[in-house]
């Protein structure tokens, strides 16, 4: 059986569900592989948190077991944090880099983040470049915004309206499935 590694912070983990197992995006696109027949394992390397620094220093235990399709959802924590945006996209390349070394015929697949102008300016448009950048440099399949048709839906998301409820979660499944799909086939 492959194995496809959802490698993120807390929007991976499916912080605050009552039931990340079964609730969060990774566990959901596990049942559309499940549903579809196709031999995948699903792993959420999800961490709440995390920000690309910390997904950099515990890739390599997530990377000792054969990873057939990577799935790298990082980078909001440290633009909250303040990290400059040309930081997060070394760094961010740093962890592609080491998932092609060791896995030369993985997959890739990059889940993009953005963040409103109005509250960055500058940083907010740099940050939002970041991601179909790394894509189309390393050939990576992409879904531009994870949280696409979530984000500021109040009735989609958590009391903290920054993570999504399972029903937010079904979107965002719906939304990465057909790009991950097309990296199976």
């Amino acid at each position: 059986m492959k194995h496809i590694l959802f490698f993120g912070d807390s929007l991976t983990a499916g912080y605050g569900l009552a039931n990340a197992a079964t609730q969060s995006f990774p566990a959901l696109i596990g049942g559309k592989i499940n549903a579809a027949g196709l031999q995948y394992r699903v792993s959420n390397a999800g961490q709440s948190g995390d920000t690309t620094t910390g997904g950099l220093a515990r890739l390599d235990y997530w990377l000792s077991q054969p990873v057939d399709v990577f799935v790298l959802e990082l980078g909001i924590n440290d633009i909250r944090r303040g990290t400059p945006p040309n930081t997060i996209a070394q760094n961010l390349q740093a962890i592609i880099n080491k998932v092609k070394a060791k896995y030369p015929q993985a997959k890739l697949v990059m889940l993009g983040m953005e963040i409103p102008v109005f509250l960055g300016g500058d940083v907010a448009v740099q940050f939002s470049t970041i991601y179909p950048r790394l894509a189309n440099a390393n050939n990576m399949a992409l879904v531009p915004f994870l949280l696409q048709g979530v984000a500021g839906k109040k009735h989609l998301n958590l009391w903290d309206r920054l993570h999504p409820s399972a029903e937010g979660y079904k979107v965002v499944a719906e939304l990465v499935w057909p790009v991950l799909k097309s990296v199976l086939v």
